[in-house]
């Protein structure tokens, strides 16, 4: 009786018989897991892949597997000279061939959304930043803490359309091998190889040839001394582009809709020993380095490239800083008060340290600024116990932020090139030796780029008359309270 059923036929061997229950399995799952489809609570990583991964292999392969199940059967048994099953005929046809395609029908919803939902979760942060917890959890925390924190993913790394979609998972696979055998370098290299052309993803957004007039850049720094002494500095930066009067700024300059900049880059884009600038008028002026020139075979070897965004931005969204940058920045918004006498030098030494891991700098980072209040300023332990706490808790997330002994990420690790204060930045090519045959040399007067409107200033008057507010004040000084 159970060979007259559609079933029967379609299950009459052991490998369509496993593809019939993986099938009906995926089946089940897929009707239990559907609310939470419904709803987008697949969040958590792990739940992810087994729901829009392995769910989806489990239950395709099922369907595979029957018919591939009923081809290597008959042919078996007719090699074997055995009379094969009997095809259905008539009513058992009919039967056959209705339930064939009612389960074609619901097959083909379930597959859709199983496609549907394996694409949308392969583009999700989640899938991206925390399924390779331990390789990619200093990205992730660095993009999490970013100014593109609300951008996916997907935006910058793959961009629109099919091809790089196709490429990035091709990439992927190579890249989930490397996780599986723990075969990743570490730390990860950067920048990263074959990334998709800025024109084609940032450009979307931010368009280099509308930026216009200048930006207010203030830093306030504050010295290792007892009051923290808050210096600031407030410069106007040329950030525009050519504008109506002809006047061109940094995005003008280095990213022309008619011209453009090529360069050949050594160590990671770190050097560059030559520049190559092609004019709206076709004009190729060449710069080499004189300060250290390259050898021909040096430069043919070397990485060339055409400029765009990420030359200077090479850091837009993964942004590791530098402790003292990260503590001045901190106590400018606040929550590490400088009122708290040597908090700068304190907390500066603390996350200097090197810590066996992440825990270990999370309790010794505060063990050792309490310590020090308590044991030098009580008075100041006493009566500011919170601000000490809060700047405990500063520090201990700029660290975590910051630093990843697990991957081999320090201060330092990801050289940032907006600018020229912590790294070589724009000195890569502004340095003043890099000159033409003719004569000519990339300029490196401070001008050119910007104005500055005040250098270490305390309470600078530019930011009264720009109606901004002056950066807290440090503490009262005085002596211990020991």
């Amino acid at each position: 009786m159970f060979r007259r059923l559609p079933i029967g036929y379609l299950a009459s061997n052991a490998t369509s018989l496993i593809g019939v229950v993986l099938v009906n399995t995926g089946f089940i799952l897929w009707l239990m897991l559907l609310p939470s489809w419904w709803h987008d609570e697949m969040n958590h990583p792990y739940a992810g892949i087994l729901a829009n991964l392995i769910l989806p292999v489990l239950f395709f392969g099922g369907l595979a597997m029957i018919p591939i199940g009923i081809w290597y059967h008959n042919r078996k048994m007719h090699l074997a000279g055995v009379k094969g099953p009997i095809p259905p005929r008539g009513g058992d046809l009919r039967k056959l061939l209705i339930f064939v395609g009612l389960t074609t029908v619901v097959n083909l919803v379930i597959g859709s959304q199983f496609l549907y939902s394996a694409v949308n979760y392969m583009d999700s942060d989640a899938f991206c930043g925390k399924t390779c917890h331990t390789v990619m959890q200093p990205e992730y925390t660095a993009y999490s803490n970013s100014p593109h924190a609300r951008v996916a993913c997907v935006e910058c790394h793959i961009g629109p359309g099919a091809p790089w979609f196709v490429k990035a998972k091709i990439s992927g696979t190579r890249q989930l091998f490397a996780v599986a055998f723990h075969t990743y370098p570490r730390p990860i290299p950067s920048p990263v190889e074959a990334l998709r052309p800025a024109r084609d993803t940032c450009e979307r957004c931010h368009w280099p040839q509308q930026f216009g007039g200048q930006k207010v850049f203030v830093h306030t720094e504050f010295a290792v001394d007892e009051q923290n002494t808050a210096a600031t500095t407030v410069a106007s930066v040329k950030i525009g582009g050519r504008s109506w009067s002809g006047t061109v700024g940094i995005h003008g300059a280095h990213v022309n809709a008619t011209g453009h900049m090529d360069y050949v880059a050594t160590d990671r884009r770190q050097t560059i020993p030559q520049v190559t600038y092609t004019a709206p008028d076709g004009k190729v002026t060449v710069y080499n380095s004189t300060d250290a020139p390259a050898k021909p075979e040096d430069l043919a070897k070397g990485e060339h490239r055409l400029m765009d965004c990420m030359d200077c931005h090479n850091r837009p969204t993964h942004i590791f800083q530098l402790p003292e940058r990260a503590l001045d920045l901190a106590m400018t918004q606040g929550s590490i008060s400088a009122k708290l006498p040597f908090i700068k030098k304190q907390a500066l030494e603390a996350l200097k340290r090197e810590y066996a891991d992440r825990d270990t700098a999370h309790r010794e980072i505060a063990a050792s600024l309490e310590n020090f209040y308590k044991t030098n300023y009580q008075q100041t332990y006493a009566q500011d116990l919170s601000l000490i706490q809060n700047a405990v808790a500063s520090v201990q997330g700029i660290y975590e932020r910051n630093v990843f002994p697990e991957m081999k990420i320090t201060w330092g690790t990801y050289p940032n090139n907006l600018g020229h204060t912590d790294t070589p930045g724009c000195f890569r090519c502004h340095d003043g030796n890099h000159t033409s045959a003719g004569g000519l040399t990339i300029s490196n007067d401070c001008a050119t780029c910007h104005d500055l409107l005040a250098v270490s200033e305390k309470n600078p008057k530019i930011l009264t008359d720009l109606g901004m507010a002056p950066p807290p004040s440090g503490s009262a000084g005085g002596g211990s309270s020991k």
